[in-house]
């Protein structure tokens, strides 16, 4: 990498290579190989051209930063990676708020289904409906069936 003085920014590529550098190691010196290292930049800023031209691309750049994998990518994965961040520039729109009438329709027809926890047999209405059912007719329900509302209900399954 090129060296700079304190007051010579580093390119956007430079910091990515430093901070691959720093994040892998010995590890990222391997992935180079022996490649010259301009060689291997030109490269990668091919690669990334596209990434490096806007504001919203190079946030995309932070994050894939922000969210390496634990092997050292090479430039194909880490473009991958790029391109696998959230979108900053989706406007985001509250979801509609619910009618408080047909919320309560709705849970007013839920409420014969599971059963008022305050009534007569609480949280296992269920399991008295089922026991009517079968007592009613005693193939209208499955032995399966049976065992689990007997078995809900304290009752010992035959």
């Amino acid at each position: 990498m090129t060296d700079h003085t304190a007051t010579t920014p580093l390119t956007p590529l430079e910091r990515i290579f430093k901070r691959l550098a720093a994040t892998y190691g010995a590890a990222w010196d391997r992935a180079l190989g022996q490649a010259p290292l301009m060689d291997v930049m030109t490269v990668w800023s091919h690669e990334l051209d596209g990434l490096m031209q806007s504001r919203n691309s190079m946030l995309a750049i932070a994050w894939a930063l922000d969210n390496l994998p634990e092997r050292c990518p090479n430039v194909i994965e880490f473009k991958h990676l790029c391109r696998a961040a959230p979108s900053s520039d989706v406007p985001r729109i509250d979801p509609p708020k619910a009618d408080p009438a047909i919320v309560a329709k709705v849970l007013s027809g839920l409420a014969p289904n599971y059963g008022d926890p305050y009534s007569v047999y609480g949280m296992k209405a269920w399991a008295h409906r089922l026991k009517a059912k079968d007592d009613a007719n005693p193939r209208s329900v499955t032995p399966t069936i049976r065992m689990m509302y007997k078995s809900a209900l304290g009752e010992v399954a035959a």
